[in-house]
């Protein structure tokens, strides 16, 4: 059975951690180039850290999606992870990155990169620059555990995704779809800046299931079901830091403007939709 439901900001979960955590000093008391008086604020959309909802641990394969805002000279110190797929997607600023396979580079807005954990291993994320950092982390399941570990990343541009998809990363197992970044794990990514007089389609297959972030503007989702009665579409409206659970098979129109990235993953079953809207 098709779906489509808003997730509001309300029910995410908020946190601004300790400045001491992952090796920061303390915060200033004042400083113009800061846009918040925490080093970091973090929504998260599903239970990670000190958020816990039995009802919200994932949706499909897609098991953390986490709102960062990190302000400048501030960061993640040094740390592991294990069997996840963990893709960034830079918004504003510059993500400087370094892990422990010798990797190191900074990426501006747009830009997305990938590391699979597998086995393990050690990164760090910083914003060195002078400016606050936004970008949005997604953990996935991987189809298989112990994996190597692997990194990637490609650089985006407005251009490739305004008024049209940017197909950024797609399963390295689905050989009829070419992206620079691929994942183990059965899930497709995609962005794009819709205008204000434009719109897109998208479109959730049966046995699809997708999650939709406004991460800027004000887009609004109108959608029909494959073979509805009336054909009168459903809408939500969206606001920045909102999201949209969506179940195929849908056919979405997403009207400007906004700004707008899509998890497209395998229907699961077991969990397709929070317990607590």
């Amino acid at each position: 059975m098709s779906t489509m439901r808003k997730v509001p900001q309300g029910v995410l979960g908020v946190s601004e951690p300790n400045p001491y955590m992952f090796g920061n000093d303390a915060n200033p008391r004042s400083n113009p180039a800061w846009s918040n008086k925490n080093w970091l604020k973090s929504r998260f959309h599903f239970s990670f850290a000190e958020y816990m909802n039995r009802h919200n641990t994932n949706f499909g394969v897609l098991r953390v999606m986490n709102d960062d805002l990190v302000q400048p000279k501030r960061g993640f110190g040094m740390h592991g992870h294990r069997d996840a797929e963990i893709c960034t997607y830079v918004v504003d600023g510059e993500l400087t990155h370094m892990d422990s396979m010798g990797t190191r580079e900074t990426l501006g807005p747009g830009s997305i990169q990938f590391m699979t954990a597998g086995s393990g291993v050690q990164h760090s994320e910083h914003n060195l620059g002078s400016k606050p950092l936004r970008f949005i982390q997604m953990w996935l399941t991987p189809r298989a555990r112990g994996l190597p570990p692997n990194y990637g990343s490609t650089t985006g541009s407005a251009s490739s995704r305004q008024n049209q998809w940017h197909h950024m990363v797609s399963d390295v197992q689905d050989k009829n779809t070419k992206t620079d970044v691929e994942i183990n794990a059965d899930s497709n990514m995609y962005a794009s800046e819709i205008s204000e007089d434009k719109s897109l389609k998208l479109e959730i297959a049966e046995g699809r299931q997708a999650y939709l972030l406004c991460i800027d503007g004000t887009p609004q989702l109108a959608a029909v079901a494959d073979g509805d009665g009336d054909g009168s579409p459903d809408r939500i409206n969206l606001d920045r830091h909102d999201a949209s659970e969506i179940v195929g098979p849908l056919n979405v129109e997403i009207s400007g403007p906004g700004h707008v990235l899509v998890v497209e993953m395998a229907f699961d079953p077991r969990n397709h939709g929070r317990g607590d809207i």
